[in-house]
């Protein structure tokens, strides 16, 4: 039965697979359409690198050496036009280069006798690998040219060792070189001129995308937390997961916007104003963005957690809490779309509206100091809760403690009687045990507020962290040269690189203050 069974499993799946592929292969291409066209160019390069094996006069001339240009479209072509030249010149330099210095040590090697030979290939062979792989370790040259090094070492060795048993390595050396310059011009060609893919604006556009996902994240936790309790279940999860994927791309960006700032440093400045841009200073935004996103996990995190504020509570926050929300979102999209059309950020990005919203918050946490100051009743009525607690607690222990003597008979029953009562007790103790912990928790003075309150400190943390961001995206605008901010017209063509002025806003010594200390 069962090996029917995995049989019936396995033909199900190889039924569905045709039709799992084209699902996969459709989305995949409605994602990014750049990758259909990328798989294009790849496919038109091994075309034409492989005419040099199918016309017979190109194959005449360079013979099996022809596979090195289609190795080479295999491993060079990138898709990116930043990774295609990053890998492209450091194979052709590193194959110069190596190339060169095996016929010096060639030329040396034969002016000595055989044995002698041997001897200094294998020392040259020792001391070049050594040396390059040491220099692999370099911060510099393992940052930049790493893959260049591992084809020098590759390269220099294949001629240099072939060419003690083998007498036209020069001419083997030179096909190679050549099919190998072929290969990588095909590449380059594809790669700049036919549809090209640039690193720089996939780190752009991605610095856009993080700041507009974490204002969705912002203002859906905050939605989240407020939301109508008659609101189902499937709406909430698909909420949760939008908030996730928000700064869920933030987090993850590192690596990912270090390698493209550093391909994007390998390619020519391909805009209208050939400006040189700092892609470096993206990644430092990144930085600053990310530190911002740990505190969108944070406030995530508050809408998670074992002890809630009830809503009846929650209700009375709602305002001020969602209009700092929105206007914390409203920051970030402006600094999104301010990166987009590369222009300097609005003066009014901070506006009043976030400074009363901030306000109205404060005032709303202090008409209702019973909630974060207690009160005599509520305090008397917490430490009769936990006394009850307590005395559960040591009923729970202490029973049957006493004995008496008894005749054998009795004592025996009372034993059994006893040990069942024991073990009942062990079984309610380990389920109750939680429930007392949790009794004593939401026993506790504050234990309404704490949870509303981590969450408004974690909200005006946002607005504090806001300005940072700002600060970057401005510095940003100012080494990229970005244009003037003009009022109701994004797209003006004015590159006249004067640093808009931005409020400041003073939130670690005012609100936030205000906030933690009511807290």
């Amino acid at each position: 039965m069962q090996v029917n069974k995995h049989i019936q499993v396995t033909m199900d799946k190889i039924q569905h697979f045709p039709v799992l592929c084209w699902k996969t292969s459709k989305k995949v291409g409605a994602e990014d359409p750049r990758r259909i066209i990328h798989s294009l160019k790849v496919g038109l390069s091994l075309t034409l690198v492989s005419l040099l094996y199918l016309i017979e006069p190109l194959f005449k001339r360079l013979g099996s050496n022809a596979t090195w240009a289609v190795m080479t479209v295999v491993v060079v072509l990138e898709f990116t036009a930043g990774a295609t030249l990053c890998k492209g010149l450091n194979r052709g330099l590193g194959t110069l280069l190596a190339g060169s210095l095996a016929f010096f040590i060639e030329g040396v090697a034969n002016r000595s006798g055989r044995v002698f030979r041997a001897c200094f290939i294998g020392a040259a062979v020792f001391l070049i690998g050594a040396a390059a792989t040491y220099m692999r370790f370099f911060p510099k040259i393992k940052k930049n040219y790493d893959y260049g090094v591992v084809i020098f070492l590759l390269t220099f060795n294949l001629i240099t060792v072939s060419s003690y048993r083998v007498d036209n390595v020069l001419k083997i050396a030179h096909d190679r070189l050549y099919t190998i310059a072929i290969g990588c011009g095909v590449c380059l060609l594809m790669s700049l001129l036919i549809f090209p893919n640039w690193s720089g604006e996939e780190l752009h556009n991605s610095t856009v995308l993080k700041l507009e996902g974490l204002a969705k994240s912002i203002e859906g936790c905050v939605n989240e937390y407020f939301f109508d309790t008659e609101i189902d279940e499937n709406k909430e999860s698909c909420s949760g997961d939008q908030i996730y994927k928000g700064y869920k791309a933030v987090l993850d960006s590192k690596s990912i916007d270090e390698s493209l700032a550093l391909q994007a440093s390998w390619e020519p400045r391909h805009s209208s104003h050939c400006y040189r841009i700092p892609w470096q200073q993206y990644v430092k935004l990144g930085g600053v963005l990310r530190h911002f996103g740990y505190t969108v996990v944070a406030l995530h995190g508050c809408l998670q957690t074992e002890i809630q504020t009830p809503r009846s509570v929650r209700i009375l926050f709602k305002d001020p809490c969602t209009r700092v929300a929105r206007e914390v979102s409203k920051a970030l999209i402006e600094l999104a779309n301010s990166i987009r059309n590369r222009r300097h950020c609005s003066p009014e990005i901070l506006s009043d509206h976030l400074h009363e919203a901030l306000q109205d918050l404060n005032k709303a946490i202090k008409s209702q100091p019973r909630l974060f100051l207690g009160s005599n009743r509520n305090k008397a009525s917490n430490m009769l809760a936990l006394a009850a607690a307590e005395a559960g607690q040591k009923r729970c222990r202490s029973g049957g403690s006493l004995s008496s003597v008894k005749t054998d008979s009795s004592a025996l029953m009372e034993w059994k009687t006893k040990r069942a009562s024991e073990q009942s007790r062990e079984a309610e103790r380990k389920v109750l045990r939680p429930q007392l912990s949790k009794i004593a928790i939401t026993s506790l003075e504050f234990s309404e507020a704490l949870p509303f309150a981590a969450f408004a400190s974690l909200l005006v943390e946002t607005v504090a962290k806001l300005d940072n961001v700002i600060d970057e995206v401005e510095e940003l605008g100012r080494i990229a040269c970005f244009k003037e901010f003009i009022n109701g017209d994004d797209h003006e063509e004015q590159h006249i690189t004067v640093k808009c002025e931005k409020p400041k806003i003073n939130v670690s010594q005012n609100q936030l203050s205000s906030v933690s200390g009511a807290e």
